[in-house]
Parts: structure tokens; C-alpha cells; sequence
């Protein structure tokens, strides 16, 4: 278990990569969406955009992707007729699963919503290349919009491959989409993943417990503001679709934002323990936490984590971990301060 916090984050990250057999299944679906579609409609070829398996920066546990269809023929008037079409075709195809319009994709679950597939209908255009097309795609507010997503993927791989990067735009987006995850916040990956890449554009190197603040600190100082294609080859991309969604994200996004800054002043003053709380606070209750003897540590002490001694006082949080201990905290102790963690008895 880590004994710092840059240990910390290193075991993170590594538990965050998706396993072998969540992309193999991930592969099964995939096959399975693409022939409803090519039976039910004439399509040109599928493309995942965004998407957290293809692009190195899924979450374990959390398969989230974003297909582009290029449907063949005209583009209709309405994206509420092209999501329409989608919608029916896989509900027929998947009549046991839940399926349903939720713009601007047509959204798939698979496994009780653990694989999560959002549908989207697109439409060649000509305003692109053929090593950079264009397609035109429902937007969130209604209307069409155009999206390049070999541009967009072109430019998260060529900031991430940056030598004073090496691969820190990658690990930082997952760690955004992992906030996202464990806190249930009502926004886009795609924006998150885009974000992630310009925000790593002006950083070296890659240093998480400060880009992690820096990240969320940016984003709240924008509020979420939609985002020019950074290589200009299609129009802005916005992080939520509904006003509600947005009040919500950016409510998440201010707690973030704080728990981040005050893990790196934690981080800054060697107070290992009450960053690891505070980043613990930050990612839903996910990051490693060490448990070692029975001893209380205080802050000064290198990271760990122990069972609290009886003199411990009331007034705990309790956090809920997903796959992991569930732990109760206490971050006063009359000893001295410091951060103790208990598992919890029921």
C-alpha cells in the first residue's frame, strides 16, 4: 500500500485501467451494436469518439462508450428523426435491455448499466478530409452540430505523446472521468477527455496532486464553458446537455476544486494523512488508503492510515467505498491532529 502521496496516485491510476475480460465484453456488445444497425439502417462505419477503452483513458468497472454511426443517405431535418431511427432499431435488436433517447445520443445498458453505450447518429459532410472527416451530429440544445473525432483524437495523442507530458494528458483525463464516475456528476467524458489534454498543453511534467487541482480549479474558474475545437476542425463541445445538469456538475465541480487544493496544501506542508483524506474525499471514497497497526499516527507521520485508539471522539463521516472496506473517518483526535480511519461494523 502507498506510503506517499505520489505512491498514492501511482497505485491509483494502475487500478483504474479497465481489465481484460471488461474490454473483452465491451468488444462482444460492440459487435452485437454494430450489426443491429447494419441490418436495420445503411451505414458507412462506426466509430468510438471519446471513448475511455479506445483511447487508453477508461475507468475499471466503468465502461462509458461514445459510438459515432455513419448512417448512409441524406441527412434528415430533425436529429430527433435520425436518434429515432437508432433508437428503434436497437430496442429491437435488444429487447431486454434498456434503451432510450437521452440527447444527443441514444443511450444503451448493458449489465444493469454497468456498460453504458451512448449511440450516436452522424452524417458525412464536406467540410472535412479524408484523413479528417467531418460528420454532422445531433446537438444537446437541439439542432445539428459537427464533430471531427479523428481531429479530436489526433490532438489528445499528440499532447500526451509531448516529451514533458509522456503520457500525463491520458492519466489525467482518467482521473477527471473517475471523479466523474464515483461521484455520479452529470457530464460529458468526451469534454472532460478534451479538457484534460489542453489543460496538460501548458503543464510539465505531469504531476498528479498538482494537476489534479489545477484541472479542477481551471475548469470551476470557466464554469464548464463549452470549448472551441482546439484544431479547429469542427464547432464548440459543451461538458453537459441540460441547464440542470450543468447546476449540478458545476455544484460537484466546486467541492472538487476545494478538496483538490486542499490535498496539495496538505501534500506541500508533508501532512501526507490529511491529504490522502482529502483526495479520498475527492474521488468518492476510491483512492488506497494504508491501514497499518493498531497506533495512531499524527500528521507528521509518512501517509499511513490506522485504526483510531478509544480515545477517538464522536462526530465521524462516514464514506462508502465501492469494492473496498467500507471505513468511517475521524480528522480530530485529542492526541494531536491527524486523520484515523475504522471499519466500519455494519
Amino acid at each position: 500500500m502507498p506510503r506517499s502521496v505520489p505512491e498514492g496516485f501511482d497505485v491509483f491510476l494502475s487500478r483504474l485501467v479497465p481489465l481484460a475480460s471488461q474490454r473483452e465484453a465491451a468488444a462482444k456488445h460492440r459487435s452485437r451494436v454494430e450489426s443491429s444497425l447494419s441490418n436495420a439502417l445503411g451505414i458507412h462505419l462506426f466509430r468510438e469518439i471519446g471513448s475511455s477503452f479506445s483511447h487508453g483513458t477508461g475507468v475499471r468497472d466503468h465502461c462509458d462508450v461514445d459510438l459515432l454511426v455513419s448512417i448512409k443517405g441524406e441527412r434528415p431535418n430533425s436529429p430527433d428523426t435520425a436518434l429515432g431511427r437508432v433508437k428503434s432499431a436497437l430496442q429491437t435488436s435488444f429487447p431486454y435491455t434498456e434503451v432510450a433517447i437521452r440527447k444527443p445520443t441514444v443511450v444503451v445498458k448493458f449489465a444493469q448499466g454497468m456498460e453504458t453505450w451512448e449511440v450516436l447518429p452522424g452524417f458525412i459532410t464536406s467540410r472535412g478530409s479524408q484523413n479528417m472527416p467531418v460528420y454532422d451530429i445531433p446537438g444537446a440544445a437541439g439542432g445539428w452540430m459537427d464533430t471531427a473525432p479523428t481531429a479530436h483524437l489526433a490532438y489528445v495523442n499528440e499532447i500526451n505523446n509531448l516529451p514533458g507530458i509522456a503520457g500525463g494528458a491520458k492519466k489525467l483525463a482518467r482521473l477527471a472521468k473517475a471523479w466523474k464516475y464515483y461521484n455520479e456528476v452529470p457530464m460529458s467524458s468526451f469534454y472532460l477527455e478534451m479538457r484534460a489534454a489542453r489543460y496538460m498543453s501548458t503543464q510539465s511534467p505531469f504531476v498528479p496532486v498538482w494537476d489534479v487541482c489545477g484541472f479542477f480549479e481551471h475548469l470551476h474558474s470557466i464554469q464548464l464553458a463549452a470549448m472551441n475545437d482546439p484544431k479547429g476542425n469542427a464547432g464548440r463541445f459543451s461538458a453537459y446537455s441540460a441547464p440542470a445538469e450543468g447546476a449540478e456538475a458545476l455544484s460537484k465541480l466546486a467541492n472538487a476544486a476545494s478538496r483538490a487544493r486542499r490535498a496539495l496544501a496538505a501534500h506541500n506542508s508533508s501532512d501526507a494523512a490529511t491529504a490522502f483524506h482529502n483526495l479520498d474525499l475527492l474521488f468518492g471514497g476510491e483512492i488506497p488508503l494504508t491501514l497499518t497497526s493498531t497506533t495512531s499516527l499524527r500528521a507528521t507521520d509518512p501517509g499511513f492510515f490506522t485504526s483510531c485508539s478509544s480515545r477517538c471522539q464522536p462526530g465521524r463521516r462516514e464514506a462508502t467505498r465501492r469494492q473496498a472496506t467500507r471505513l468511517q473517518y475521524c480528522d480530530h483526535h485529542p492526541a494531536g491532529r491527524h486523520i484515523c480511519v475504522l471499519p466500519l461494523t455494519s
